[in-house]
């Protein structure tokens, strides 16, 4: 394992070109932590809320994830607040379909009409003129999957939405969405403990498909004290939560990690993973380790 230090550590990650003309460095952002409980409302502390996002731009990450049901609207705002006029180089992704009703409750939405509001209020939300990365949050199987894609179509005609990509679908489901339109992304719940979606990733490879790790660290499982990656840590000199970074960044030159947090001082960790290179046998080994 070899380590890089750099004032922009996430440029080590390397970059991906999202639809072959919209390049990000690989290592990118999820904003959803910036939320209050149970992903609703205002985040606990937002003067840090802002400070990570500006933070993180500074550390060289290109490439932010939310979505318009964080908060609901609160992570949009909060994005446009922090980070408008928005770097050159900056891509933000969200993400519409799902409704909400209270925390932790998410229901598919994916009627044309509540998909073409979303996309307004998202543009509106950003103070942006145009969504460089439009994903269907989820599929909602009471409505044709040509018409929730169709609308989405009819949005990047107008010129309000660059690329769209699609989350939480089977390769069957990516297939069939590829049917209807161009996508560039699949977003997807993938790390070292759950590889549910490794033939998702293996496609998306093939057909040079961003492939967007959600829920990249399990959420502090391979991270604690004792995990599963803990001892391979203290022999690397590096932090679990790092390793398991290091490890979807070696995966496959499509994987677009978007680890989230509320704090600063963890996003500086996390963004240092980028410069942690590993070597085939590391990559095995710890894929074995868990």
């Amino acid at each position: 394992m070899s380590t890089s230090n750099t004032s922009r550590p996430a440029d080590a990650s390397g970059t991906f070109a999202l639809g072959g003309d919209l390049p990000v460095n690989r290592l990118g952002y999820g904003a959803m932590q910036l939320t209050g409980p149970g992903v609703w409302g205002e985040p606990k502390d937002r003067d840090e809320a802002v400070r990570v996002l500006r933070r993180a731009v500074e550390l060289g990450v290109t490439f932010i994830d939310t979505a318009d049901s964080y908060g609901p609207i609160v992570n949009e705002v909060l994005i446009r607040e922090a980070l408008q006029p928005y770097a050159d180089d900056l891509v933000i992704a969200t993400k519409a379909g799902l409704s909400r009703s209270g925390p932790d409750d998410w229901r598919a939405l994916g009627r044309p009409e509540y998909l073409r509001q979303q996309t307004e209020l998202s543009l509106r939300h950003l103070g942006l003129e145009r969504i460089d990365l439009f994903q269907l949050h989820r599929i909602d199987e009471q409505v044709p999957l040509a018409d929730q894609l169709g609308e989405l179509v009819l949005l990047q005609k107008e010129g309000k939405i660059r690329h769209i990509g699609v989350s939480e679908v089977t390769v069957d489901q990516l297939k069939e969405a590829r049917e209807h339109a161009e996508i560039v992304s699949v977003q997807n719940q993938y790390n070292l403990v759950n590889r549910g979606s490794e033939d998702v990733l293996e496609y998306a490879e093939r057909e040079g498909i961003a492939f967007i790790p959600w829920f990249p660290m399990a959420t502090g499982e391979l991270a604690r004290p004792g995990g599963p990656l803990d001892a391979a840590a203290k022999e690397h000199g590096a932090s679990p939560s790092q390793l398991a970074l290091a490890w979807l960044l070696r995966r496959s030159p499509v994987v677009l990690p978007i680890p989230g947090t509320s704090k600063v001082a963890h996003l500086e960790q996390n963004t240092a993973a980028a410069g942690i290179t590993l070597t085939d046998a590391q990559f095995e080994a710890l894929a074995a380790a868990v």
